[in-house]
């Protein structure tokens, strides 16, 4: 079993775990998942909501490890003005956001050289490789539950590591258990009813289904 831990500001805590990886025949060049399980185990310290699905790929290339940075990996886009500089906070457009951790970064690292300043970004999708929304349902009609947006400006959208340690094409098949560490998860969702949906991407950038849990509560997948 390979694992990866991506800090995500505050409180927030991303964890994948890869196992039983094996070569059948026959299988999809864009990966294909099933759901498994969802389950919440609290803890002493930051509470756990894990999703478990299980895939299956041709070419086996999934996963990306810390140094898959480059392009079209890279974690930030630049955002540029009409001459095609930087966009600073102190120069913002109308069109701006108001600062915040998604849209903002401070002393950003460009092209190798350290700009100290508060330059405007956008997050690129490409960076993670698997992607959770969550949705609550109230007057028995779901909406989706944005992290994204104030107060926590954050995402769970993650990575998992490297199926394979080389670059050769192996068909794979397995399971992700994909835990999502936080405080909050008892005050924010309480007695709601909950889904997740859930897709991954291999490093062709094709996207696999996308899956949802059945409906929950928390209590109903409380794990001791």
């Amino acid at each position: 079993m390979t694992s990866v831990k991506n800090y995500i500001l505050p409180v927030f805590l991303c964890f994948a775990a890869i196992s039983c990886i094996s070569p059948p025949d026959n299988f999809p060049t864009v990966p294909e998942i099933a759901f498994r399980e969802l389950r919440f185990v609290p803890t002493n310290s930051a509470d756990s909501l894990i999703v478990s699905i299980d895939f299956k790929d041709a070419e086996g290339d999934l996963g990306l490890n810390a140094t898959d940075i480059d392009p079209p990996f890279n974690p930030l886009i630049f955002k540029r003005n009409a001459s095609g500089g930087l966009i600073f906070y102190r120069e913002r457009p109308a069109d701006a956001p108001l600062f915040n951790p998604l849209d903002w970064v401070i002393n950003p690292l460009v092209n190798n050289t350290t700009v100290r300043d508060t330059v405007w970004v956008e997050q690129n999708p490409n960076h993670n490789n698997i992607f959770v929304k969550f949705f609550i349902k109230r007057a028995g009609v779901y909406s989706e539950f944005r992290w994204e947006d104030p107060p926590f400006f954050t995402t769970f959208n993650g990575r998992f590591p490297r199926m394979l340690n080389s670059n050769a094409s192996q068909a794979v098949e397995g399971r992700i258990d994909y835990a999502m560490l936080s405080f909050g998860w008892p005050s924010i969702f309480r007695n709601d009813t909950i889904r997740v949906d859930v897709f991954i991407q291999d490093r062709a950038l094709n996207k696999s289904n996308v899956v949802s849990s059945p409906e929950v509560t928390l209590n109903q997948i409380t794990r001791r």
